[in-house]
């Protein structure tokens, strides 16, 4: 018995058009794991920086490398997006902007908020 099959044989993630909401929610999640992957570097430069005074400085020279300050820009991109895309999900748990224009309007908030506000804290850093 022969049957046809008209499932996609190539899928190409990057064609396919998703609604906003999904690209926050993916993107929430992602950020999620960033923070996560990162926590045992973190916890050696604190341990490293609360040896000793050299210890400190060397922790200090770390941080100045341009690949870590490149991953510190991602990072805290990551950490206001999983900021501001927790409190959006937790607002949609309490039925609390759940209507689909309004779902749209805060996935947009989101998605522009964590580039605007890490601007914003870089700009006032310098």
């Amino acid at each position: 018995m022969r049957t046809t099959e008209n499932r996609p044989r190539f899928l190409n993630l990057l064609q396919i058009r998703m609604p906003i909401g999904a690209v926050a929610s993916i993107a929430h999640r992602i950020s999620g794991v960033l923070l996560f992957l990162i926590l045992p570097a973190a916890v050696f430069l604190l341990e490293l920086s609360v040896r000793s005074p050299e210890g400190f400085d060397q922790a200090r020279g770390i941080l100045h490398a341009p690949l870590v300050q490149l991953l510190g820009l991602v990072l805290a991109w990551a950490l206001l997006h999983h900021l501001l895309a927790g409190i959006r999900f937790l607002l949609l748990d309490l039925e609390i902007g759940i209507e689909r224009k309004q779902a749209r309007v805060s996935a947009w908030l989101v998605n522009l908020g964590a580039p605007l506000l890490l601007l914003l804290v870089l700009g006032a850093m310098l």
